[in-house]
Formats: C-alpha cells, sequence, structure tokens
C-alpha cells in the first residue's frame, strides 16, 4: 500500500508540473549568437583534454588552466595562446595497476582537479593519478611554471574518479576539501589539511551519499558576531528525515568554523561545529522545490552578511527538464544555524524504521555548532577543545536543522525549461540610473552560456551565445569583472567570453529593448555602447533596463532601401530577420499591410515568398520588426524592396502567359546580364528560388533561351516515343475505353498522330520557351490516363513520362 500511494503521488506530481505551462516560463532568450569561427578567443593544445579546472590570478594577469596530464599559464586578456606549460602525467605502473582494478583505462591517468592560490609564487595542484590522488606544489620562476616535486598523498583532497563532483578552498594555508575518501567513492569526507587536521564523522546522519559541487569561505570583520571565519559547504544528498519509495535526493549546505579544533574527548579529530540545513528553492505555483544543486557562486559584498549565494537547482527526475537559480542571503543562513531548530532520530517500537523530529529538549550552552564569538570567549570557552562533552554530543547525533534556508523572497530568480544548466557566475552592474543588477551567466549541459537578470520579478534572457561547434558541457565557467571576460572550460578546449558586447545591437530600439545594463545608446554617434563609456546625461545616452520603454528611440530609423528588376512568373524570396527571438516581422506592401496567408504570398521566419511575381506586384515592400515589451509595442523598419517588372525579348513573344527563369550557380549570373543588365546585382536578401526551392510554389513552366535546340530535338524524341506507344497499346487493345470510343480506326489515329507533330513543328519559338497553357497544368492532374481531343484533333493535355505506363487488361476491368 505503501509503495502504491508513493507511487501514485510521484505520477500525480509529475503530471501537475506538465500542466503547468504558466508557472514554468519558457524565458526564451531574446538574443541568439550562433557560433562562428573566430568570434571569440580559444585556447587548445592538441592531444590534450579535459580543461575542466580554472583559476585566474588578476594580479599577474594569467588564468591557469588544469587538464588531463598537463597545466598551463594563459595570458588573461588574450588565452589564445599560452604563456607557460607543464605536464604531470600517471607513471605507466600506475595506470596499469588502475585497469587491473577494473577502471577504464582512459580514467587511468591525472585528471587536474584541485588547483589553489597559497601566496603570490605558490600554488597548490592535485590530480587524480589513475585513482590514487596525489598532490604538489607549484611555483613561477620568471614567468615558467614548475612542479617542486614534493608529492603529497591526495586522499580526502582530491577525488579518486575524474568524473566525480568535488568541492574545495584554500583558507589561511590550510585547505577544505569534500569528496570521497576512498577507491570505491562510498566514503563521502569534508576535511580540513595541510594544518590542523580535521573530518567528519562517517555516518549517514553527517553524510549520506553526498554530491558535493561547491566550496567557500566567509571572513568576517572586526566586531562582527561570531568573531571567526565560517566555511560553507553545499552539496546534494539522499534525506534520511523523509519517508519515500523513492529515495528523496535534497540540496544542502553545510557549515563548519576556520578555528575548529576538534574535541577534547567527543569528536577528536573530528569537526565540532559541523551543522547541516536544506536549501529550499521553490516553484510558487505547484508549491514544488526543486532537490538537486549543481552549482553554486558567491557574489562578494564588503558588509559579509550581505553577500548573498546564487545556485543552480534541477529535479532529480530527468523527465523534468527544468533549471531554476535561486538567491540566498547570508544573513538568513546564519539565522538559521545560530537559532533554527535540531531535527532528532526516533526509532519507532517494535520497527526498525527511523524516524527524523523536531528536537523538543533542552539546547546546551554553548549552541551545539557554533562557533566561538565573543559570547561563548566571555563564559571561558576560548576554543572547542574547552566545549563541555554535552554539546559535543549533541553535535554529533543532532548535526541537522530542521529549519530550511529559503531562497530571497522565496522565488527563484530565473525558470528556464528545456535547459540545463551546469556553471554559474554572477556580476554586479552599476547601470545607467546608479542602480545595481546582478546579471547571471549560466553555462549549459549543449554548450551554450544564457546572460540573464531577474528585473523586479520578471525573468529576462537578454541573450543566449553558442561556444562550440558541436555541442558539449560547460565544465567550469570563472568571471573576471576586472577585465570583463567569462573563461569557460570544456571537454576539448578553453573560451573567452566578453560580458558585453553592445556593438551586436543594431539601432536604438535593438539596444533599449536588450535591457542589457552593460550597454547604453549614444544619441550622438547613434551607436551602442558600454555604459562604461559614458555618463548619467539622458542627453546624450539612453537606456531602460526595469521597464524595456524604447519610446524615446528616433521613430524615422530606417532600413536599407533596395531596387531590383524582376522577371514576371518567378517566385521571389524576400529576405527580413527580426531584430530578437521575441520580435515578429509585420509586412506592408505600398503602404498597407500585407496579408501573408493565401495563394499569393507565404509568410516564414525569415521572410516571405511571392509566388508567380507580377505587374499587379510591384511596387514597396517594407519589412518591420514588432516587439511588445510590459504592454508597449515597438517597431522599427529592417528594410524596403522596390520591385518592378523587366519587359524583354524573351517576354514580347510570350504574350501574357507567366513563365519562370530557373537561377543556378553556373547561369545566375550570365542571366541576369541577359534579361535586365541594368539591375542592381543580387543581394543576399532577395532570390529567385529553384526548383527544390520552390517546392510550396505553383506548378511554372521552365525555360532557357540557349537551349533552344536541344529542346526541339527532345521534343520530337518525346512525340515519336508517344506515337509508337500509342500504336503499341491500340494494336495489343490496351486503351481505356474513353479513348477507345474517340478513336475507331487506324487511320483517325495516324490522322490525330501528323497533327500532333504539327502541332510541336509549328513554331520554333514557342518550342524554346516550352509554354503551357493554364488550363493544361489544372487538367493534368485529374487522370493519368484520359486523353481528350479538340475537333481540330490538337492535343488538349501534355503527357509526361509517368503518364505514358502500360495497363494491364485484367487490372482495368477490374
Amino acid at each position: 500500500m505503501q509503495k502504491a500511494s508513493a507511487i501514485t503521488l510521484l505520477f500525480v506530481f509529475c503530471g501537475l508540473f506538465e500542466n503547468a505551462e504558466t508557472s514554468f516560463q519558457s524565458c526564451i532568450p531574446r538574443k541568439t549568437v550562433a557560433f562562428q569561427n573566430g568570434i571569440n578567443r580559444v585556447f587548445a593544445e592538441p592531444g590534450i583534454f579535459n580543461y575542466s579546472v580554472l583559476l585566474i590570478n588578476e594580479e599577474t594577469d594569467s588564468l591557469f588552466v588544469g587538464a588531463r596530464g598537463a597545466i598551463f599559464a594563459l595570458e588573461l586578456n588574450d588565452i589564445s595562446k599560452a604563456v607557460s606549460y607543464t605536464y604531470w602525467s600517471s607513471p605507466e605502473s600506475a595506470q596499469l595497476h588502475c585497469a587491473r582494478r577494473g577502471k577504464d583505462k582512459s580514467d587511468c591517468q591525472n585528471y587536474i582537479r584541485v588547483f589553489h592560490k597559497i601566496n603570490s609564487t605558490t600554488y597548490y595542484v592535485c590530480g587524480t593519478n589513475a585513482f590514487q590522488p596525489a598532490c604538489d606544489y607549484m611555483v613561477i620562476v620568471d614567468g615558467q611554471i614548475q612542479l617542486l616535486g614534493r608529492r603529497e598523498e591526495g586522499k580526502g583532497k582530491c577525488p579518486y574518479d575524474p568524473a566525480e563532483r568535488y568541492a574545495s578552498v584554500m583558507a589561511g594555508g590550510e585547505l577544505y576539501s569534500a569528496t570521497s575518501f576512498d577507491f570505491q567513492g562510498s566514503e563521502p569526507v569534508v576535511l580540513r589539511s595541510l594544518g590542523n587536521g580535521l573530518r567528519t564523522e562517517y555516518t549517514a546522519s553527517w553524510l549520506n551519499e553526498p554530491t558535493f559541487v561547491h566550496a567557500d569561505i566567509i571572513e568576517e570583520r572586526e566586531n562582527s558576531l561570531g568573531g571567526d571565519d565560517q566555511i560553507y559547504v553545499f552539496f546534494s544528498e539522499k534525506a534520511v528525515e523523509f519517508d519515500f519509495y523513492d529515495k528523496l535526493i535534497v540540496p544542502r549546505i553545510a557549515r563548519v568554523c576556520k578555528g575548529d579544533r576538534g574535541g577534547m574527548r567527543t569528536l577528536q579529530k573530528k569537526w565540532t561545529s559541523f551543522l547541516k540545513a536544506r536549501l529550499s528553492c521553490l516553484e510558487p505555483s505547484l508549491n514544488l522545490e526543486f532537490n538537486v544543486v549543481q552549482d553554486i557562486f558567491l557574489l562578494k559584498t564588503t558588509d559579509w552578511r550581505e553577500r548573498i549565494f546564487y545556485g543552480i537547482f534541477t529535479f532529480q527526475w530527468e523527465t523534468l527538464d527544468t533549471s531554476a537559480v535561486c538567491a540566498f542571503n547570508l544573513s538568513h543562513v546564519e539565522d538559521v544555524f545560530s537559532s533554527g531548530s535540531f531535527k532528532a532520530p526516533v526509532t519507532l517500537e517494535q520497527s526498525l524504521l527511523v524516524k527524523w523530529v523536531i528536537y523538543t529538549g533542552d539546547v546546551p550552552f554553548p549552541r551545539p555548532g557554533a562557533c566561538i564569538g565573543n559570547k561563548e570567549k566571555e563564559h571561558g570557552y576560548t576554543t572547542s577543545l574547552d566545549l563541555p562533552d554535552k554539546t559535543l554530543q549533541m553535535v554529533k547525533d543532532h548535526p541537522l536543522i530542521d529549519s530550511a534556508v529559503k531562497a530571497i523572497d522565496n522565488l527563484p530568480k530565473l525558470l528556464k525549461r528545456g535547459s540545463k544548466y551546469t556553471r554559474i557566475a554572477v556580476d554586479r552592474v552599476v547601470a545607467l540610473d546608479h542602480r545595481l543588477h546582478d546579471v547571471m551567466f549560466l553555462g549549459t549541459d549543449d554548450g551554450y552560456i544564457h546572460k540573464a537578470v531577474n528585473y523586479q520579478g520578471e525573468m529576462f534572457i537578454i541573450q543566449e551565445v553558442q561556444l562550440f561547434m558541436s555541442p558539449q558541457r560547460v565544465e567550469s565557467l570563472q568571471l573576471s569583472s576586472l577585465k570583463g571576460y567569462l573563461y569557460v572550460g570544456s571537454a576539448s578546449q578553453v573560451v573567452q567570453v566578453p560580458v558585453s558586447d553592445c556593438g551586436r545591437y543594431r539601432n536604438c530600439l535593438d539596444c533599449v529593448l536588450a535591457r542589457d545594463p552593460y550597454c547604453i545608446w549614444a544619441r550622438i554617434q547613434q551607436e551602442c555602447v558600454n555604459v562604461s563609456e559614458g555618463t548619467a546625461d539622458p542627453q546624450k545616452y539612453l537606456q531602460s533596463i526595469p521597464d524595456g520603454d524604447a519610446s524615446e528611440c528616433p521613430t524615422d530609423e530606417n532600413g536599407n532601401t533596395e531596387s531590383y528588376i524582376i522577371i514576371p512568373g518567378n517566385t521571389i524570396q524576400l529576405k527580413c530577420t527580426p531584430l530578437s527571438n521575441l520580435a515578429n516581422t509585420k509586412w506592408l506592401f505600398n503602404g498597407s499591410l500585407l496579408h501573408l496567408i493565401d495563394s499569393k504570398h507565404l509568410l516564414y521566419d525569415n521572410g516571405i515568398l511571392i509566388f508567380n511575381f507580377a505587374v499587379q506586384d510591384t511596387g514597396y515592400y517594407d519589412c518591420y520588426s514588432v516587439e511588445r515589451v510590459n504592454g508597449k509595442e515597438f517597431q522599427s523598419v529592417l528594410v524596403s524592396y522596390v520591385l518592378y517588372p523587366q519587359q524583354s525579348e524573351v517576354t514580347k513573344h510570350l504574350d501574357t502567359t507567366p513563365f519562370q527563369i530557373v537561377l543556378t550557380e553556373t547561369n545566375k549570373d550570365e542571366l541576369t546580364t541577359a534579361f535586365h543588365p541594368t539591375a542592381v546585382p543580387m543581394s543576399p536578401n532577395i532570390d529567385v528560388l529553384n526548383p527544390e526551392e520552390a517546392s510550396v510554389c505553383p506548378p511554372q513552366t521552365q525555360t532557357n533561351p540557349k537551349i533552344e535546340v536541344t529542346l526541339i530535338i527532345l521534343v520530337a524524341a518525346f512525340a515519336a516515343l508517344l506515337a509508337s506507344i500509342l500504336l503499341w497499346n491500340l494494336y495489343k487493345r490496351h486503351l481505356p475505353c474513353g479513348c477507345r470510343s474517340k478513336i475507331n480506326d487506324l487511320g483517325h489515329f495516324q490522322e490525330m498522330r501528323q497533327n500532333t507533330r504539327t502541332l510541336h513543328q509549328d513554331n520554333h519559338t514557342m518550342i524554346s520557351n516550352t509554354v503551357v497553357p493554364e488550363t493544361l497544368s489544372r487538367s493534368s492532374s485529374n487522370s493519368n490516363r484520359n486523353i481528350d481531343f479538340q475537333e481540330n484533333g490538337n492535343i488538349e493535355t501534355s503527357l509526361t513520362l509517368l503518364d505514358l505506363k502500360f495497363i494491364d487488361d485484367d487490372e482495368y476491368d477490374a
């Protein structure tokens, strides 16, 4: 019964999610920047892969990259070339030993995973080393990087498996790491090393199959509450406090104190300050919580209590393909750890089941898990070694806080369906109005960077940038606000991306509607520039971040005007791409709105098709980009076309019968010169479609005056073949009844054959252009077997090779 109820609950859960289209925003990126070679600076070394660890040193303008078997130092302003490098591979014996223990050969190498700065010239580096983690010190000598060869065991500092998630941070010369402590990956640990070593208890109430994602340090200032630096670790783990059929995963934040020295008797060499709490990132309309944390970014401010953790959250069920970004105030985190209720395990009578309930007993002083601060010192507790056993036992048995750390406003900053975010970085930008805006940069599992903001609860993705030619996961993401660049690591390369590219916006409307905090419209220069280059003078610059109000943009912004001479009968393609993914196009023909859903016109994503161009189709075609923001509609002309027909020598012989010239790569320029030598050269924005491109177009007769003789021969051969087949069918009595009733004898048929030959040889001009009356094309689709004749014996319809097939008597009689 419990199993069935759990499954039912899960189906209801998923059903509610699927039907909640209004709550889960698709958040379409306003701009899409497709991959282009050379658009961003890239670093990749032949034969080297897995550029998964990035470390920025703005003091030396260096970007350090840890890859598989190699370490690189790159120029921070231009990463395309390595300044220095060194190789660190696993010994062949270690690789063979790793393979014998059942690991994949590609994993039995040295993947650099831990990279931290100790001081201006010394770094601490760790690698997986063929499932035997090892660490070393790296120094910079005359601009060159060197490993000192002081190898240390990396157990507990670096993961064994290169695919395993981990977290680490260096503080005060000590390394705080969260990873697996054994080869099998079954013993998780939060460890302090390189100094006074401490670790977590190996018990499920402390860590239950966690996946670590991030660690960071909060350095407190003088006169602050607590008086000690704190290390925060973020992870997801299987929840011990929830009873559910499918083991539920929950996102956690854990805290330890930098000054922790362990207990005197209880918790010796163990953390006395380890506490953990649940992170609550809620989908508001369904009251559902995202239960897996993917990455965390700490946005630092001058006041440590005003710092914000930004996190990426997803669901553990892959069918729920939504990512969320939630933000958490550090002050709220502190309140939960300092005053939240504790959870306690209770074993049910006559059962082995353990239930977790709110602890209702007395909480001893000093408070379990608290850092040693001013208040504790006043009572004689100067270090954790002075803490009483009652406090330490409480920490050991009750590390879980009942209260959850809720997101700011209890709402996500961003919800995105169809994209799985993997990494996040956040930049705080001062806009033209001097207001602060947090710009989120989000890496995806298919190789895009999304640039997003939240304007007073409105979720908005400014643009998405495709980083790689083929999809690959964004493995690491580092931001340099000073340089104005993002540095993205993946399996194959490192990419340098500017945080702003204001020149990409085409006009005032495009610049202002982008609502990009980095960009403003310069009225005098008539271009979109970086906000740092401007002033707050509204007479010179224009920006509307929260509202996206572009009403101050000039209304006379016009696109290019292009004039073309068009041969009647062609199917014409007029290209026009809207300013953004959130905009639509609108077409005016000679000043009137053009209705694009009819037999004459066809609207598609990037333009329109005009079928069978005729004289009445000549005139002005204006394409507008129309975009709505906060209930207001803004439009601007993107391009204007002026089309008029060309009267040529060919058209004079064809009376008013429409025709089509098919342009190919071999005859396009030649025919353009032959038929309208005074016309403007063909533009990328206008095409005369070939048959493959114009498959939706009405059938048109195709002609080329330069192959007239070839057409005469083909038509004559076709007529002879037609006559031979008709004679054979007459002889074999295979003609349909309708034909037998009209062809009474062989003599009548021969007369018909002579008339057919006369029809095709009478006028060479008509043969060369193969003009077919409109009634012909309409009747040819009715039946492939009916052949009708007028009184003068001329053929009323045309036959094709598909029409000419033998008819089985049995099949026909049936």
